[in-house]
């Protein structure tokens, strides 16, 4: 009997789990170990941030599910991994021991490193749904006695959507509230332009979201370092295309969202062989890592070099779309591994993004995430938003059905063209098997 074991719940990691099982089939295990109990629809925190959500609408108990799928789950955060003993220790002094091991942890969230930035200093976060909930209390009070607003990034980020969504849902839901005209908004980020979002743009996005802004009253500075956050204030330092200072800016603030870098958890830091300077797990087209050819990883925790420099050091996104297609792979190739095979299928590292900006919203398809692409489009529209609504009540539907990719959702990605699987690295594990 093979074991598999799954490191992290989230977005990448519940997936992974249901993949494995339905590729493995009850002859082997599954493992989840997760820090825990539930899974936390991430795409929907903004929504918590303003009271559109309560958590427990966003959040599942994964237990019963993972029961009902013969998968063990054991809610007990990991201190370490040990992959030349392969094994996962966790914090409570026990370890579980693997077969093969699959890292989808997400990220650390790295806000000591710009003093005063995070929950802990003068800024909110919705990178979790707690996060979430404990802004949500702040907005509500700010929204009682108003003033300035700052939502943004600061260096090193890969994730800009969530900036982007919750400066446009601010905007919209204090203009719903009346008291948009006494809240003097700035859009902060170390994007060298609007719409980077990290990739160098999608479609028209810098054109999209500019107007966006422009239209909404949002003033907004590009090539931004954050150097320090007073309890009033931002201090930014911007820089011109050569990244030399070119401006400093002291942005007053009553209320501010800023998006803090990521970096590798401490169970897998400075593991040589495994992960990168920052703690990101390094992983081949297979997602396997080379050193330690029985782990595999997807999702936030991998390292994905930018595709351009920028002045302002910037990440790479891994987006819900992107993460599925590395745990279908993943997923067939462990199965591969444990027929004797070689693991042969690549993640398309397709994405399908939706954003929603309170009145509209936006949605952009990339195919491949990483330029160049095959398809590069975004376009806005009410209809944007109602999509993303629709898309989270899916989602935690196939959650709860314990499904990763059901038969109507495949044939209907299929006919639209969004493959999970490289259609290259298909075709050739296909034929490999044949006489």
């Amino acid at each position: 009997m093979v074991h598999v074991v799954v490191l992290g719940a989230g977005l990448g990691g519940v997936p992974m789990a249901f993949e494995a099982r339905e590729q493995l089939g009850a002859a082997h295990r599954v493992t989840v170990i997760s820090n825990t109990e539930k899974f936390q629809f991430t795409p929907s925190n903004p929504w918590v941030a303003v009271n559109w959500r309560k958590p427990e609408e966003i959040q599942i108990p994964l237990e019963p599910v993972f029961t009902r799928k013969g998968i063990d789950l054991v809610a007990v955060a990991a201190a370490r991994v040990h992959p030349a003993e392969n094994r996962v220790e966790l914090v409570d002094g026990e370890s579980i021991p693997y077969d093969y091991l699959v890292i989808a942890t997400g990220p650390e969230l790295a806000f000591d490193e710009v003093p005063g930035l995070g929950p802990a200093g003068h800024t909110h976060s919705i990178c979790t749904t707690a996060h979430a909930t404990e802004t949500a209390v702040a907005w509500e009070a700010f929204c009682r006695d108003p003033g300035p607003l700052v939502v943004g990034t600061v260096q090193g980020v890969s994730c800009f959507g969530p900036a982007y969504e919750f400066a446009m849902i601010a905007d919209y839901e204090l203009r719903r509230r009346k008291i948009r005209d006494r809240v003097p908004m700035t859009f902060v980020t170390s994007e060298p332009y609007i719409g980077h979002l990290g990739l160098g743009g999608v479609g028209d996005t810098k054109g999209l979201l500019e107007s966006e802004l422009r239209n909404r009253h949002i003033r907004w500075i590009t090539n931004a370092k954050t150097t320090g956050i007073d309890p009033d204030r931002l201090h930014v330092t911007e820089v011109d295309d050569e990244g030399k200072d070119k401006k400093s800016h002291e942005v007053p603030f009553k209320f501010a969202m800023m998006m803090p870098s990521f970096r590798g958890i401490k169970a897998v830091m400075d593991l040589e062989g495994l992960v990168n300077p920052r703690g990101f797990v390094t992983v081949d087209r297979k997602q396997r890592n080379a050193k330690y050819p029985n782990i595999f990883a997807i999702g936030v925790c991998i390292a994905i070099p930018p595709p351009e420099p920028t002045p302002v050091p910037t990440g790479v996104p891994k987006t819900g779309f992107m993460i599925e297609s590395m745990a279908t792979a993943t997923a067939r190739n462990i199965r591969s591994l444990v027929d004797g095979k070689a693991p042969a299928m690549e993640a398309s590292w397709n994405a399908i993004c939706l954003a929603d900006f309170g009145d509209n919203g936006v949605a952009f398809v990339a195919l491949p995430q990483i330029p160049p692409r095959n398809v590069n489009w975004a376009g806005e529209g009410r209809w944007a938003r109602l999509a993303k609504v629709a898309f989270e009540k899916y989602f935690l539907r196939k959650i709860r059905n314990g499904r990763s990719v059901p038969l109507y959702e495949q044939m209907a990605l299929r006919i639209a063209g969004f493959n999970k699987l490289r259609p290259d690295a298909a075709e050739a594990a296909i034929k490999k098997t044949m006489p």
